[in-house]
C-alpha cells in the first residue's frame, strides 16, 4: 500500500476513496429505503425493479453489441435472480419492522453464511484466526437483536424482531446467491453476469409486483417526496452494483471489505442528527463488535494447505472460494489470500 518512499501510492488513495463512496452508496440504500418506510410506503420489491431494469439495459446493451454466445446456460441465470430478488425483497421489507442501523449491522449475518455455505459445498477449510473473527461478529449480532427486543420502540420501528428475522433471512439468501455467483464468474464474465442478472430480476420483479404490490403501488401518491427516494434508491443500487468490482479489481476484498465497515457509522450519525433518534447504547457495543471481528477475518490472510480446489461444472477452472453480499445485493470476493 506505500510506495517506495513511504508515502501512499496513486492507487492506493484511489483505492480509500472509491471504498468510502461504496460505503455511502451502502447507507443511502438504506437511508431511501428508511425513508420510504416512514411515508407508510411498503413496496419492496418495486423498489428494487428500476435497479435491474437499468443493469439489464445498460449491460444488456453491451452484450447486444458483442453480440456472442451466452457463456453460461440462461436456467442458471434465472435461478440466481430469483434468489437475489427475494434476498433484496426480504431486507428491503425489514425496513418496515425495524431500524436502519439494525439492518445495516445485521447484514454482516452473511459473512457466516457464506463460510458455511463454502465449507460445504466447496470443501472450503478456514483457519482458526478467521472463525475467532466471524464468533465475534455472530456475538455482535446478538447483541443487536438483544437490544431491539429491549429497547421496543426506541429501535425505530414498530416490529423490531421482525424487522432482525427478515434481514437475517435475506442476508441468508445473499450468501446463498453469491456463492452460486462464484460458479458463474470463474466460467462467464462480470458484464453477461450484470446484464442477466438484470433481466431475470426485472422479470421476477414485474411478475411479483403484479401479484403482491399491485395495490399498494395505485394507493401511493406519486409526489416528489414519493418519488424522489424511488428513483435515489435505485440509481444508488445501480452504481453500488457496479463499483464494487471495479474496487475488487483495484485494491481486492480486504479493502472492500474494511470500508464498507464505515457505512454503519454513516448510519448511526444519520439516524442521529438527521432523524434526531435516540441510539441505544449496545448499538455502539454491537458495532464495535462487528469492527473488531472483520478487522480479525480480514487480517488473517494466510491460506491453510487443506483448502481443496473444487472444479466448475460449467468450466476447467478450479474455484477456491465464495462471495459475501452485503446488504442490497453487493458482493464481496473471498479471494485466496482471505482464506485460510
Amino acid at each position: 500500500m506505500l510506495s517506495s518512499n513511504g508515502y501512499f501510492t496513486k492507487e492506493a488513495v484511489t483505492g480509500l476513496v472509491l471504498g468510502q463512496v461504496v460505503s455511502l452508496l451502502v447507507t443511502s440504500t438504506g437511508l431511501f429505503s428508511s425513508d420510504l418506510s416512514r411515508r407508510g410506503i411498503d413496496a419492496p420489491t418495486s423498489q428494487s425493479l428500476l435497479n435491474y431494469l437499468l443493469l439489464s439495459i445498460i449491460y444488456g446493451g453491451i452484450i447486444l453489441y458483442r453480440w456472442r454466445p451466452l457463456q453460461i446456460k440462461w436456467y442458471y441465470y434465472l435461478l440466481l435472480g430469483f434468489v437475489d430478488v427475494e434476498a433484496n425483497y426480504l431486507v428491503v421489507k425489514a425496513y418496515q419492522y425495524t431500524s436502519m442501523t439494525s439492518v445495516m449491522l445485521l447484514d454482516c449475518w452473511t459473512i457466516p453464511c457464506v463460510i458455511f455455505l463454502t465449507a460445504i459445498f466447496l470443501k472450503t477449510r478456514y483457519q482458526i484466526g478467521k472463525l475467532v473473527g466471524v464468533a465475534i461478529c455472530v456475538a455482535g449480532l446478538v447483541l443487536v437483536v438483544f437490544s431491539d427486543v429491549h429497547a421496543g420502540d426506541r429501535a425505530g420501528g414498530r416490529s423490531p424482531v421482525k424487522g432482525d428475522v427478515l434481514v437475517i433471512a435475506g442476508s441468508t439468501l445473499y450468501a446463498i446467491s453469491n456463492v452460486s455467483e462464484e460458479f458463474v464468474v470463474k466460467s462467464g464474465d462480470r458484464i453477461e453476469l450484470m446484464a442477466m442478472l438484470g433481466l431475470f430480476g426485472a422479470i421476477i420483479s414485474a411478475f411479483q409486483i403484479s401479484i403482491f404490490e399491485r395495490e399498494e403501488l395505485q394507493s401511493i401518491h406519486w409526489t416528489k417526496d414519493a418519488v424522489v427516494p424511488f428513483l435515489g434508491f435505485a440509481v444508488a443500487m445501480f452504481l453500488f452494483y457496479s463499483t464494487v468490482p471495479v474496487l475488487l479489481k483495484m485494491s481486492g476484498s480486504t479493502m472492500l471489505n474494511l470500508s464498507l465497515l464505515t457505512s454503519d457509522m454513516w448510519a448511526i450519525l444519520i439516524r442521529i442528527f438527521a432523524y434526531q433518534e435516540m441510539v441505544d447504547w449496545i448499538y455502539y457495543v454491537a458495532f464495535a463488535a462487528v469492527v473488531v471481528g472483520l478487522l480479525i477475518y480480514s487480517g488473517v490472510s494466510k491460506e491453510d494447505d487443506s483448502t481443496s480446489q473444487v472444479e466448475d461444472r460449467f468450466s476447467p477452472v478450479p474455484i477456491h472460494t465464495g462471495n459475501v453480499v452485503d446488504r442490497k445485493g453487493v458482493y464481496h470476493t473471498l479471494t485466496n489470500e482471505e482464506q485460510l
